[in-house]
């Protein structure tokens, strides 16, 4: 690739406003504790701007809704074994009209994804799912970071999944979530979220976000800009943070971080030409982490 073809293909445009959602959330219609209601008020008490309901085999459609005091995308969790045996949780963001608990997983992904939903593999490490069976579905994204499978499971990341699917899917997006149940056992967390830049929270611009990749996924940090200038110099402005991670393929990585671990909010790293793919990483003092998405799209697109 060349140095124009950088510029051309990079992902982000940070010239909207950043609205903070949730896109994997459980309520009582399926296994969760909270009704939509309660679920809203919850996240809306906390900052976000929207958040995607997922019951499990229970189709949220959303629409206008003046209800709730937070924009409410429909969606659904698809909880099944495919075709060939192998068994996935599957969050879907929006397209789930016609979804049914008697549908067989190829059909409801098929019958999504071709009314413009977004499909995310979620939590691979906990599903036991290989980057193989990841892969035989074309999946939109996959979740990097599962706030829940993590603290009760100890397999919230998804970080091999993503890259080892990269390698072969480069436009695969990262998504940091909750999971949120809201049952007792195990306690609400405000863990794992998607920034996504917009020109206006509407559910019409952060659907078209989310698709082109315009957002990226947090446990803690935030990315205030990320941009390109000088045909390969990736820029970022950033929280406070202690260590910065550009990664590629394989062992191909680039780092930096303080002597003394005093935080930094700019960064910036040369892209090579011959990364096959590239997605930055900023992690804080905390230990709390960030992810963008793979900065370049696809030279299909």
């Amino acid at each position: 690739m060349n140095q124009s073809s950088m510029e051309e293909r990079f992902r982000y445009d940070c010239s909207g406003k950043w609205f903070k959602g949730s896109v994997h959330v459980h309520t009582t219609n399926s296994s969760g504790g909270l009704t939509v209601a309660e679920a809203t008020a919850f996240y809306a008490e906390a900052g976000y701007d929207f958040i995607c309901i997922t019951d499990k085999i229970v189709p949220f459609i959303g629409g206008t809704d003046d209800r709730y005091p937070l924009l409410v995308l429909g969606g659904i969790e698809l909880d099944a074994n495919d075709n060939q045996g192998s068994y996935y949780h599957v969050v879907c963001i929006g397209g789930v009209k016609g979804i049914s608990a008697k549908m067989g997983l190829d059909e409801a992904i098929e019958r999504v994804r071709t009314q413009g939903g977004i499909l995310v593999w979620a939590h691979p490490h906990t599903s036991n799912n290989t980057v193989v069976e990841g892969l035989r579905h074309g999946f939109h994204g996959v979740e990097v970071f599962n706030s829940i499978a993590q603290i009760a499971f100890g397999k919230g990341m998804g970080a091999f999944h993503w890259d080892a699917s990269l390698v072969h899917q480069p436009d695969m997006l990262g998504f940091a979530t909750d999971d949120a149940h809201f049952i007792k056992e195990v306690p609400a967390e405000k863990g794992g979220w998607i920034m996504v830049n917009a020109p206006e929270l509407s559910r019409d611009a952060i659907m078209a976000s989310i698709r082109m990749g315009n957002f990226y996924s947090s446990s803690g940090p935030l990315f205030k800009s990320i941009s390109i200038e000088q045909g390969n110099r990736i820029v970022a402005e950033t929280s406070p943070v202690i260590y910065a991670r550009l990664v590629g393929a394989g062992g191909m990585n680039k780092y930096r971080g303080t002597a003394n671990k005093e935080p930094m909010t700019d960064i910036h790293f040369r892209l090579p030409d011959d990364w096959s793919y590239a997605r930055l990483e900023i992690e804080d003092a905390a230990g709390k982490i960030a992810w963008s998405n793979p900065l370049l799209r696809g030279t299909d697109n």
